[in-house]
């Protein structure tokens, strides 16, 4: 393989549109644009959803549903993850600094993926029922979040 020898894989490009050069090409005279109105000027277009002055359809329908923006900062811990740990006792900030979550959650909560092998004490963490079941089977206990907190 030779640098000046480099060129785009076949069908990945496609050739410019070129108005304006006849008849013949299909795109002379009026260039694809039609005839007359705001689009076939030069600088005649609008910002998205304009309807010409009429109440725009994104303002005419009423706003539902709500979006968190807490949502993402909340994750799910694996029980493997957990057993991984060297600490017994594990809270937010544990792991945080363990490097299991970001930095930047506000909850985490365990989720039964994976086995534990070993007691563990989870302080202000949430679990599942599944995965509260398997930490206390191995001795351990799940602190609630409410008393934690």
């Amino acid at each position: 393989m030779e640098l000046n020898k480099l060129k785009p894989a076949d069908g990945a490009t496609h050739a410019k549109r070129r108005v304006g050069r006849g008849i013949g090409s299909g795109l002379g005279k009026t260039c694809g644009r039609g005839h007359k109105g705001q689009k076939s000027r030069a600088g005649g277009f609008h910002k998205v959803g304009f309807e010409g002055g009429q109440m725009p359809m994104q303002r005419r329908l009423p706003k539902r549903g709500f979006v968190s923006l807490t949502a993402g900062r909340n994750v799910e811990v694996r029980l493997s993850e957990i057993n991984d740990l060297p600490i017994d006792e594990i809270d937010l900030l544990a792991l945080k600094q363990a490097g299991v979550v970001p930095a930047d959650v506000l909850s985490a909560k365990v989720i039964l993926s994976g086995e534990i092998s070993r007691a563990v004490k989870l302080l202000g963490v949430g679990a599942t029922k599944g995965a509260r079941a398997a930490i206390e089977a191995a001795g351990g206990s799940v602190a609630d979040i409410a008393a934690a907190a």
